[in-house]
């Protein structure tokens, strides 16, 4: 297998009906009224909004705006805006920072200095916002990861991967990249910086510590079985860091998994039980 950026080009009009269809058939056999989601203004989240008010209708899909003061962003609502008006669907801003300062208050061991806990606290906050809309309007959430930062871990546990349904997981982040500019995303969506913006200037990039331009074959490689010692060849990387992206992906399984319990009974939830939606 050749590692070149070609090996990431699919046929994006046939990934936009597979997902729409996905969307679409979900929302139908739950029984919901539509779709809610976190709308951050980024890549990811508009593109996921995008396809959803293409699939069931703008009036049926609402992105729920929730800044905070300390990483308050103008250009971020904008976008936000931007990307409602162009595809039609509902939106609605709350201001978390009132919840997040009981948190912060309230918590005994509470260390402000601590990012990573602090910024946890963030995403999960942001979730119960989104969730408490989706029980009280019958709507389903609709998570917005991508497969690049899902498969390296890069999201807080029942915070920002929190859904029901998660439609472009399946998709690289320069896939997504591609898929938005098929779907008629703003350039300027498509162009900017990715940060879960869970405290000032945080960027998604510095953070992993590479592009994902090479991230995302990196992780295409290893999820075709290819050995670290060939990625790291092919694309001219010391093997070092291709082992580090492996390690991390392995090392982070616990983020993705169910719940995990003792096996005691003949068949047990979340290991034997992989019941599809049309049972019931």
């Amino acid at each position: 297998m050749e590692l070149t950026p070609s090996v990431l080009d699919i046929d994006w009009s046939e990934v936009e009906t597979k997902i729409r269809r996905f969307i679409k058939d979900y929302v139908e056999q739950t029984g919901a009224k539509g779709i809610v989601l976190g709308l951050s203004g980024g890549l990811d989240s508009s593109t996921t909004a995008a396809l959803s008010a293409l699939a069931i209708g703008g009036d049926k899909v609402l992105g729920l705006l929730l800044p905070e003061q300390e990483t308050y962003n103008t250009q971020d609502i904008k976008h936000a805006k931007l990307v409602a008006e162009k595809f039609g669907f509902k939106t609605e801003m709350i201001d978390i920072t009132p919840a997040l300062k009981v948190f912060y208050n309230t918590i005994p061991v509470f260390e402000k200095a601590d990012k990573i806990c602090k910024g946890n606290i963030k995403a999960r906050t942001r979730m119960i916002y989104i969730y408490y809309y989706a029980n009280r309007l019958n709507l389903l959430v609709c998570g917005s990861s991508d497969k690049s930062e899902t498969m390296m871990g890069y999201f807080t546990k029942w915070g920002d991967v929190a859904a029901d349904i998660s439609p472009i997981m399946d998709l690289f982040k320069t896939q997504v990249r591609k898929l938005a500019q098929h779907i008629g995303i703003p350039k300027e969506i498509i162009k900017k910086p990715a940060s879960p913006a869970l405290w000032p200037g945080q960027l998604a990039e510095e953070e992993l510590g590479i592009k994902y331009e090479t991230l995302d074959l990196i992780l295409y490689g290893l999820e075709h079985f290819m050995k670290p010692e060939e990625i790291a060849k092919q694309l001219g990387l010391k093997t070092e860091l291709v082992e580090k992206i492996k390690h991390r992906w392995l090392y982070t399984e616990h983020k993705r998994r169910m719940l995990l319990t003792t096996k005691i009974e003949y068949r047990t939830v979340g290991t034997d039980f992989r019941l599809p939606r049309t049972l019931y």
